[in-house]
C-alpha cells in the first residue's frame, strides 16, 4: 500500500520546499491517488485467487479499534451505505437508521468470510480474538472504505475506519459476515462519537460547532465533546475555512498560521465580547493546520480554540470562556495593567501535548 501514500509523500515534499502547490501538481497528485487506490485493490484481489464479487481485498495499517456487535436482523440485512448506531455495550441494541439521524457507524464494505482460504473460519470455527479481528479489519477494511470514497477518505479527518463483527453468539450460530465501516472516535479510541449525515455529503475536516467544549483526562484531551459546565480541555470559538482565503494547492504550514493567528485573533474578540479577556482570563488562543494530504481530499476547515496550557499539557477548564471560569479549581487572576499585552494566537496547538495535527 506504499503506492497509495507515495503521491502524498511526494505533494508533502514540494510543498514543504515550495511553499503553495500549483493546480497542475494538485490536479496530478488527485489522480495518483485514484489511480493507486484502484491498483491496489486490483492487485490484492489478484492475489487472492482472482476476482471474485464477494471478497474486498486490501491491505493498509493502523485504525480505530474493532467493535464486537451480536449478529441479529440489523446486522445480518446491513449493506454498503447503511448506518447503524448502538447505545448497549458490545452493540447487543444494534439497529439500522437513516443516515440523516444520529448514528455510530456507516457501512462502507460487507465481507464474507466463509469465503477466506482455508479452514481458519468454517464452521465450528474457533472465535477469533480482539487482535485477528483487527488484522481482518486492516486487510479489507482500509482499502474498501478508500474506494467507498472514491479514494477522497482524509487520512487525518474526523472518521476512523472500523470493523463491526458478529460476537461471539452470532459467530456460535454460524454468522461469518464483518461489516467495515468508518467512524467518529474520541482521541482515546475508548468510545464512538455519534455524527449526522452520510460521510459522502459531510465535511471531513476535524473541526467541532463553536461553544464546544472538549473534554479532558489527565491533563489531555478526549476528543469528546462536553458540556461546558463540566472540567474540558478547551472551547470551540470558531470555524474557518482555510478555502475563501486560499485558492489552489496547499497552503504551506507559514501562510495558514500567518492567516489563522489574524482570524482568530479576531474571533476570539468577537467570542469573548473583548480583546482583553483572553488575558484577563489567562488563556491562550490557538489553532491547528490542514496538511497537504487533507487538502488534497477536500478538507479545508480549522477551529479557533481556548484554553490554557501548562508543563503537562492542558489546564482543566470549568465554564464557558464567555462567562465565569475556574482554571485547575481556581478563579483566574488578571495580570496587572501596567507593562501587560494580549499574546498572538499560537499556531500548532501551542501547549505541550496536543492531537496529532492535521
Amino acid at each position: 500500500m506504499d503506492r497509495l501514500v507515495t503521491p502524498f509523500r511526494a505533494v508533502e515534499s514540494k510543498l514543504d520546499k515550495n511553499g503553495p502547490l500549483s493546480a497542475s501538481t494538485v490536479r496530478w497528485g488527485l489522480l495518483a491517488m485514484a489511480v493507486g487506490v484502484t491498483l491496489a485493490v486490483l492487485i490484492t484481489m489478484f492475489m487472492s485467487n482472482g476476482f471474485d464479487s464477494n471478497r474486498v481485498k486490501a491491505h493498509a495499517p493502523g485504525g480505530a479499534e474493532p467493535t464486537g456487535a451480536v449478529a441479529g436482523t440489523a446486522f445480518g440485512t446491513a449493506k454498503e451505505g447503511d448506518c447503524l448506531t448502538w447505545s448497549k455495550p458490545g452493540g447487543a441494541d444494534l439497529k439500522k437508521v437513516d443516515c440523516s439521524s444520529k448514528h455510530m457507524f456507516e457501512v462502507t464494505a460487507v465481507v464474507d468470510l466463509s469465503k477466506y482460504p482455508g479452514k481458519e473460519f468454517g464452521p465450528g470455527s474457533v472465535y477469533p480474538d480482539s487482535l485477528r479481528f483487527t488484522e481482518l479489519r486492516d486487510e479489507h477494511c482500509v482499502s474498501a472504505s478508500q474506494v467507498y470514497f472514491d479514494g477522497k477518505l482524509d487520512p487525518r479527518g474526523k472518521f476512523d475506519i472500523g470493523v463491526i463483527q458478529p460476537g461471539k453468539d452470532g459467530w456460535k450460530a454460524g454468522e461469518r459476515s464483518l461489516r467495515c465501516g468508518v467512524q467518529v472516535k474520541t482521541t482515546s479510541g475508548e468510545a464512538v462519537v455519534p455524527s449526522l449525515g452520510s460521510v459522502r455529503n459531510v465535511n471531513q475536516s476535524k473541526v467541532y460547532d463553536t461553544g464546544t467544549c472538549i473534554g479532558i483526562k489527565n491533563g489531555l484531551p478526549t476528543g469528546e465533546p462536553v458540556d461546558c459546565t463540566q472540567p474540558h480541555a478547551y472551547e470551540m470559538m470558531s470555524t474557518v475555512d482555510l478555502g475563501t482565503h486560499f485558492n489552489g494547492g496547499p497552503p504551506s504550514k507559514d501562510d495558514q498560521d500567518k492567516f489563522m493567528s489574524e482570524q482568530c485573533a479576531k474571533d476570539s474578540a468577537d467570542f469573548l465580547g473583548s480583546p482583553n479577556t483572553v488575558l484577563d482570563k489567562t488563556l491562550t488562543v490557538f489553532f491547528d493546520y490542514v496538511d497537504a494530504r487533507s487538502w488534497l481530499v477536500g478538507s479545508r476547515s480549522l477551529n479557533c480554540m481556548i484554553g490554557k496550557g501548562n508543563d503537562q499539557g492542558f489546564s482543566s477548564i470549568t465554564g464557558s470562556a464567555k462567562g465565569d471560569i475556574q482554571i485547575d479549581g481556581q478563579a483566574p487572576v488578571p495580570p496587572p495593567n501596567s507593562g501587560r499585552f494580549t499574546p498572538a494566537p499560537l499556531p500548532g496547538a501551542a501547549p505541550p501535548v496536543m492531537p496529532q495535527p492535521r
